[in-house]
This record gives structure tokens, C-alpha cells and sequence, in this order.
């Protein structure tokens, strides 16, 4: 008995806590019709920054292929003889990647924040490293190093590596190529940034110190892909040095 009392007691609450709730509703027509429109504006306006936002990364993506495809066209030189020009070719690297640069930094400066923007960025430092203009290509690589974590970054990092490598500034170039090496949050392979810092060091003819690089690639990673050339090295290099 007192528990179907209770249920009743309970019913009687929520029904009137509705016919409350009408009565409002009732008495504050206008203030709900206004609140309906602000929400249906509201949804709208979402609903409008959404399709703004999907366009402009549609846009930025189709920008981007677009560059890539001039970064990968084919010079004349690098064509069979004989065979005829189909698609994009350039008559020089030189006029290619000065083409490719102009393409991928103009796709940056208009979605600077989209994942595309952020990858033609990279790109455009990549074809400032072809050129030779080293200090261009640092300074964009550097800019996308300084977002942080992730795949562009960590890209970033690489190239920046290799910008030293290229430049001559060989104990820069192997300081970042062992520091990312060293990373175990890093999303590209550390092994082969270990190979690169002994190649490196290899190339600069420091011998002795490559062995060591190769050697520490073999121990930090002996099911690496690179494992087997890394104890080639060691061994030519023991003879050579």
C-alpha cells in the first residue's frame, strides 16, 4: 500500500510539474518562438561554417595535387630519346622546381592551416632544397618542426637534416639525424635516420666515427631492414680505415 502511495505521490509530482511547465510555456510565447528562431540561426550558421570549412579543404587538397604533379613532372633530359612529351615536362630542373616552389608556397599562404597547407609547406622547402637555396628551405622546414609533434613535423625534421647534409654542415646535419634517431615518439623510421647520420659521416670521411654510427644502428636496431648493409660498412670500412 504505501508503495503504490509513493507511485501515485510520484505521478502526481511529474503531472504537475508538466501542467506547470505548459502553463509557462503558455505565458512566454514570444520568448520561446524568439529562442526557436536564435537556435534554428544557430544551426544554420553551423551547418554553413561546416560547408565552408569541407569546401576549403576540398579546395586546398585539389591545390596541393596539383603542385605535386608539377613536382614530379619529368625533365626533358630524363626522357627516353626519341619518346614524345605527354603531360608536363620541363626543359631543366632548375625551371621545375622554381615552378613547383611557386605552386606549393602559394597553396600555404591561402589554407595555412589545413593538413595541405601544412604538407605543401614541406614541399616547397623540399624544391627550395633542390634548387641549392639552402636558407629558404631552412627556415620554411624550421617553421613546421615548430608545430610539434606529428607527421609533418617529424618530415620536417628530416629534411632539416638534410639541408645540413647538403650544405656541408655535417656535424648539424648528424646531430638532428641522431636526435631524431633517438626519439621514440618519432612517426618515421629512426633507424634510417641512424643510417643517414653514418652515410653522412661516411661521405665527410670520417671514418671512425661512421663505423660507430653503423655500429650503433646494428645494436639499437638488429632486426632493422638496414641491419645487413650497416655490418657491410662496418666491415669495408675497417679495411679503409
Amino acid at each position: 500500500m504505501k508503495k503504490e502511495l509513493k507511485e501515485q505521490i510520484k505521478q502526481d509530482e511529474i503531472t504537475s510539474g508538466l501542467e506547470q511547465a505548459a502553463t509557462w510555456a503558455v505565458g512566454h510565447r514570444d520568448e520561446l518562438r524568439i529562442g526557436g528562431l536564435v537556435a534554428l540561426v544557430l544551426a544554420a550558421a553551423v551547418l554553413a561554417i561546416s560547408h565552408v570549412r569541407e569546401q576549403r579543404a576540398s579546395e586546398a587538397d585539389r591545390a596541393l595535387r596539383d603542385a605535386l604533379t608539377t613536382f614530379e613532372a619529368p625533365v626533358a633530359s630524363e626522357l627516353p630519346p626519341g619518346s614524345e612529351r605527354t603531360g608536363q615536362v620541363f626543359d631543366s630542373s632548375e625551371e621545375k622546381y622554381k615552378t613547383a616552389a611557386a605552386a606549393f608556397e602559394g597553396v600555404a599562404r591561402r589554407y595555412p592551416s589545413s593538413v595541405s597547407g601544412v604538407r605543401a609547406a614541406y614541399y616547397g622547402a623540399l624544391s627550395r632544397l633542390e634548387l641549392g637555396q639552402y636558407s629558404e628551405a631552412e627556415k620554411a622546414l624550421k617553421e613546421i618542426q615548430a608545430r610539434g609533434a606529428g607527421l609533418e613535423p617529424d618530415l620536417a625534421r628530416l629534411a632539416l637534416a638534410d639541408v645540413y647534409r647538403r650544405s656541408g654542415q655535417v656535424d648539424k646535419a648528424v646531430e638532428a639525424y641522431r636526435s631524431f634517431a633517438s626519439n621514440p615518439a618519432a612517426s618515421l623510421p629512426r633507424d634510417e635516420a641512424l643510417l643517414c647520420a653514418a652515410q653522412t659521416l661516411e661521405d665527410a670521411r670520417r671514418f671512425a666515427e661512421a663505423r660507430a654510427a653503423y655500429r650503433q644502428l646494428t645494436e639499437e636496431f638488429p632486426a632493422s631492414v638496414f641491419a645487413a648493409q650497416a655490418k657491410a660498412r662496418i666491415e669495408y670500412l675497417s679495411v679503409e680505415g
